[in-house]
Parts: C-alpha cells; structure tokens; sequence
C-alpha cells in the first residue's frame, strides 16, 4: 500500500475550498460543544471554547484529553489548538459538518486551516469500528512571501488514562506504511473496572505520521517547551515514569512545511487508539469489530495511511448529501441539529464483534448512570441507524434479547432495563436487577423492544430476529395486553422525573407494543394472534381516549386534572401505520403545545419547565404542516446556539433559561433524526 500524495493534496484542497466557501453561513451557528475526535465512548475529544486556542480541548465527559498544536512561522512561535507556547493565531472561521470540524487561523502572513475528520460511514462497519480520525493542516501564504513553516502536535497522557496522575510509558514504532508515537497507562489492567464519569486507562493513544511526511517524533517530558526553544529532543526520556510530573510522558510529532507560498502545503497525521478489548459481555471479553479476523493494529495503521485520500473525498461528498438531505426533511436549522447529532450518537456507542463475530454494538448511558445496552436508550436512538443503517440496530438489540432468553438469569415477564454498566455487560444492574421487579421499568422497556423489533424488521425485510426470540416477544406482548392501558405507578424512561401512575403517554408506548406484536404476528404468518393481538391493540387505543381527554387536549396521567404532557410516543402510530389514534388526537396536542412553548422549547409537560430534546423532535415530527414543526423546532436551534451550558449536546435542559439539568453526549440525540426518517417510506 502507498499513498499517493498527488491525490490526497487534491481531496485536501477540495475540501478546504468547500470550507472557505462554506464558513460564512456558518458564521452565526455556535455549537455548545465542538467535535473533534469522536469513536465510542471511551476516544471521545471535544473543544468546549468557541476559539480552539483559549482552553484545553476535553474528552466529553470534561476531563482533560489535551491535543496541543504550535506553529513556528519564520522562527516565531504561534498556536492554533490548546493552551501552551506561542501566541495564538486568529481564528477566523469554525465549520462543522456531518464529519469534519475544520478551523481557519490568518497572521504571520499566512492562512492555516486545520481540519478533524472521522471516518463515520455506517454503511461499512469495518470502517465506521476503525478508531482513526485524520488531522490536517493546510497552509498557504496571505501576503505574497514565502515563509518557512514548522508545525507541532502534542497529546497529553490524559489521553490514555482515567484519573491524573497515572503512571504511564510512552515509546515509539513503525508500521510498513507508517511510523508512530505512543502513550499508555504503565499498569493496563484491561477492563478492570465499570461506571459512569470514568475515562479509558488500558489500551494506547498514537499518533500516527505517513511514511512520505517529513516528521520528528519524540517521546518524553516537556515537549511543547522544546519545541519552542528549538526543536523536539532526538532522544527519548528514558527515566523510570512516576505519574506525578505535570509534563512527563508526553507525545509529540513536528513537521516541516518547509517553505510555504501562495500554493497551499498540507500535511496530515492519524489520532488513534487502540484498546485490544472494548467491552465485556457474560464474562468474555470482546474485541473492536475492525480486529474480528485477527488484523493487527500495524495493518490496521497502514490501511488507514493509504485510504487517507479516497475517504477524504468520500467524506467531502457524504457532508454535502448530508446537509442537503436533512435540509430537505426539515430546512436548515434542522439540518444544523442533525450535524451537531451526528458524530455525538454514533461516538456514545462501542462496535465491537461477538462470540461468532458477528457485529454487536453497545451504548453507554453517558451521565446518566453508565448503563450498557439500555433498552430505553435503544428505543429513542432508534431513528438515526433506522435511516442510516438499519444492521446497526440489529446489533444493539440482539444482545438484549439473547439476554432475555436467559431463563436461567432473566425470569419476569417484561423486558430487562439493561444489560450492566459500561464497558461490563453481565446482567443488569438498574432498579431490582435480576432479583426483584422493585424500580424495573416493565411497559416502557417491554414496548420499546416490541416496536424497535418490529421497526428493524421493516427496514430489514426480515423477521428472522423476531422469528428467533418469539418466545420471548409473546410473553412482552401478553404483559402489555394486560397492563399496558393503565400502568401502575411505574418508571418510565423520564425516570428523572419520578414515579407516575396512570401515565398517558406510557400507554400509548404500551398500545402501539401490541400493535407492533401483531403486525410482527402478520409478518410470520401467526394469522391467529396478529388478529387477536391487532384487535386489542385498537380496543386500547379506544379506551385511551376515553380516559386520557380533558377539554381541548389530553392529560399527563388519567387521574390527574389539569395536567398535560408531550405525547411523543405517537409518532409510531403514524411512522408504522398502526393507524390505532384518528389524527385529530396528535392534531388537538399540537395546537394546545403552541401555547407553552418557551423561548427554548416545549416543555416535557405540566410539572416543570424542563424538556428532553428527543422528544421534542418526535413531538413536533407529528406535525402534517411545516409551520407546526418550526414552531417546535425553533426555539431548539436558539437554545442549541444561545444555550449557557458548554458541553456536547444536552438532552435534558431548562426551556426558560437554557441550562443543562442533565446528560450530556448521549446516544439518544440520534432520536433527532426522526424527521428525516418520516420522509422515508417504511413498509
């Protein structure tokens, strides 16, 4: 494999004209966080600031994940990413699209574009597992001179441990197509532990530099501050690491430019990481799907160096179909929600290769507890791999029904909440876990499985998944027939909110479980029980409405009066055709919510001035008229712009004020896609 520098200069110029081109429409859009380095949770790098030169950049749970980039510019000392050494450059334009982020810097006579891409294709599983983002700078002169130009990359240790002060060993290699620097923990004691607000501390961060660049690597302390004084050290720090130096064990790459006139000179460098095992599911541990046929990291490496220039390109036309398609569904300040949703969704994930490597994929409750494969998160980030790649869904809701065939483990008659806590997936941990039904979530999880399995089972055209564990959807089904209706005083996925009985908007999701068993019963020629179950589900639908009406819209919980609630469940009825509400029902909703919405959106209901940003989108995704929709969701793209909290996407912020009160870069933000996906047509 060799790379053809010829055409990655030509994918490079391509796509930095479309960002010059770009950047001014974008001028206004202020992201609440930026994305930079986005692959599952674990290799997640974020800039919280809206110049990447005034703060560190973070990983999402904002602990420092610190990349630093200096330029020297005829001898004198610039920055572009980071705290540290030199003054900043400007910062004239941001532009992020589906991905890449790309920043433009002017002075010292020269115009520098760097630009983050992550390869996030969901149509190639080996590609979108491989856990490589591109960095390039761009340089060209302003002013007419030539200038001779340096440019360096330092990556703290923090990116490859959980908590400072972690002793750790850095070293370097090379690959046949590559040479590369790496930093790791000393101990790499392989998933050694599970939670929440945790960083990854097995496993190694490189950078990565093509063979062809013209590079120094170096190892050790105080890199940054050798760089400024001159030049990288050409000998590695050999000292016995402690863990308690601020600068110690550093990694770093500088590359010369050379001479740099009004023709543009790029170079580029791979940031990547490498953890041999992801998760852990049973007591067997997992590797990342791109190792299921034992390729090595070094292959992996120089696969990634020669495929520089064609994903590039890829990616450009990827961003551009993009943008026009979200545009399409629903104009472009949808459009900009589904940018900023994209990478965040698809990074709250781990793709990893089963017992038979077959493809698996785990989310992680990121601020929220930690859980894995937590089916109330399957259910509302449903949307973006039903529109993008239904296989993907396929693999996160297989390993929850092989759990749930456990007779020997899962024993009630409802679907499991979770399958334990990142990265340990060996049963669930949430509420009475295995032993009680204490705080389980049984219609809320038994109906999002129900409905996701018959979604994918469209999406698909193929019902071996339902036809496999039919067991198991019968028994869910059958729970649902019998307490759907009119649950008891149970959680449900808003459990944020506290216990509600009598929820509307959980009988709803109860409702259209029973509807989904029927046509799934339709689906595998049980002629009987679609018959039976699809008359209940309609029968139920009927008494909701009996129930659940007050005056000119319908309530938060049947025996509560003068309460009201989003009724985003519905948005099932109309995306599968259930046909189990006459319109009228999402139509009276809707113009009793113009009434409520605040400066930031529509609250989640009566209680509080709080909303989930999720359901927001599947709320306004009722509407039949544009007007309807953009009274829902613009308010959300000035709080997405105007919001206080710096952070990657929120789903759970104050509608008034605009503040977090919750969660930050979960996987449900792909529920936004919504909107896109009813414009499809699924069967």
């Amino acid at each position: 494999m060799t790379l053809r520098p010829a055409l990655w200069f030509r994918a490079v110029l391509a796509g930095t004209a479309i960002f010059t081109a770009a950047a001014s429409a974008q001028q206004a859009l202020r992201p609440p966080s930026t994305p930079l380095v986005t692959h599952n949770p674990y290799f997640s790098i974020w800039s919280d600031a809206d110049t990447l030169t005034s703060a560190d950049t973070v990983h999402w749970t904002g602990h420092a994940n610190a990349l630093t980039s200096l330029l020297r510019i005829d001898d004198k000392l610039y920055r572009v990413m980071g705290r540290g050494p030199g003054e900043p450059l400007q910062q004239t334009a941001r532009q992020v699209t589906a991905l890449h982020t790309r920043y433009q810097f002017t002075g010292a006579g020269v115009a520098v574009t760097l630009t983050f891409f992550t390869p996030a294709f969901t149509d190639d599983l080996d590609l979108l597992s491989r856990p490589v983002t591109y960095l390039t700078w761009n340089v060209a002169a302003t002013d007419g001179a030539a200038h001779k130009v340096e440019v360096l990359l330092d990556a703290s240790p923090d990116l490859a441990t959980s908590y400072p002060g972690q002793p750790v060993t850095a070293n370097r290699a090379r690959t046949q197509q590559t040479e590369l620097v790496s930093v790791g923990s000393r101990d790499q004691s392989v998933l050694n532990r599970s939670g929440d607000d945790l960083r990854i501390d097995w496993g190694y961060f490189r950078i990565v530099v093509p063979r062809d660049e013209a590079a120094t690597l170096a190892t050790g302390r105080r890199l940054l501050r050798s760089f400024a004084t001159g030049a990288l050290p050409q000998e590695d720090d050999l000292s016995v690491p402690t863990g308690l130096e601020h600068d110690s064990d550093h990694i770093a790459v500088a590359l010369d430019l050379g001479s740099v006139s009004q023709t543009a000179v790029s170079r580029h460098v791979l940031l990547t990481y490498n953890e041999d095992f992801a998760v852990q599911v049973f007591r067997q541990n997992l590797r990342p799907y791109w190792q299921r046929n034992g390729m090595t990291v070094g292959e992996m490496l120089d696969h990634a160096a020669a495929d520089y220039a064609t994903l590039e390109q890829r990616g450009v036309a990827f961003d551009a179909t993009f943008q026009r398609n979200m545009t399409d569904a629903g104009g472009e300040q949808y459009a900009w929600l589904c940018t900023l949703a994209y990478r965040q969704a698809i990074a709250a994930h781990s793709l990893v290769a089963g017992p038979d490597g077959e493809p698996l994929t785990f989310e992680k409750e990121n601020f929220s507890n930690g859980d894995m494969a937590t089916v109330d998160l399957i259910y509302p980030a449903a949307p973006i791999w039903l529109l993008f790649n239904p296989k993907l869904l396929h693999a996160e809701v297989l390993p929850v029904l092989r759990y749930a065939a456990m007779t020997n483990r899962w024993h009630f008659p409802f679907a499991p909440h979770d399958l334990g806590r990142f990265p340990l997936a060996n049963g669930q941990e949430y509420g009475g876990g295995e032993k009680t039904e204490e705080n389980q979530m049984p219609v809320e999880e038994s109906g999002n499985m129900l409905i996701v399995v018959d979604a994918l089972a469209r999406a698909e055209h193929d019902t071996t998944l339902a036809a496999q564990f039919w067991p198991q959807l019968s028994q869910w089904a059958e729970y649902l027939r019998t307490h759907g209706l009119d649950p008891e005083n149970q959680l449900t996925t808003d459990d944020f909110a506290g216990h509600v009985a009598h929820n509307s908007n959980l009988s709803i999701k109860g409702i259209e479980g029973v509807a989904a068993y029927a046509n799934l019963a339709k689906l595998l020629h049980h002629d009987a029980e679609a018959k039976r179950y699809g008359t209940e589900a309609h029968r139920m639908a009927g008494e909701w409405m009996k129930l659940a009406r007050e005056g000119d819209h319908y309530k938060l919980a049947f025996n509560s009066e003068g309460t009201w609630s989003q009724k985003y469940n519905l948005v099932w009825d109309k995306l599968l055709h259930y046909d189990l509400f006459p319109a009228s029902v999402a139509k009276d909703e809707l113009a009793f919510y113009k009434g409520k919405i605040n400066r930031y959106g529509l609250p989640l209901d009566s209680r509080r001035d709080y909303t989930k940003l999720d359901w927001e989108l599947w709320t306004a995704t009722l509407a039949d008229d544009d007007a309807t929709f953009h009274s829902i969701m613009d308010p959300i793209y000035t709080w997405i712009n105007e919001g206080p909290t710096r952070v990657p996407l929120t789903d759970w912020y104050d509608t008034k004020t605009g503040k977090q009160s919750g969660f930050q870069a979960r996987s449900v933000v792909g529920g936004v896609f919504i909107k896109a996906l009813s414009k499809t047509k699924l069967p």
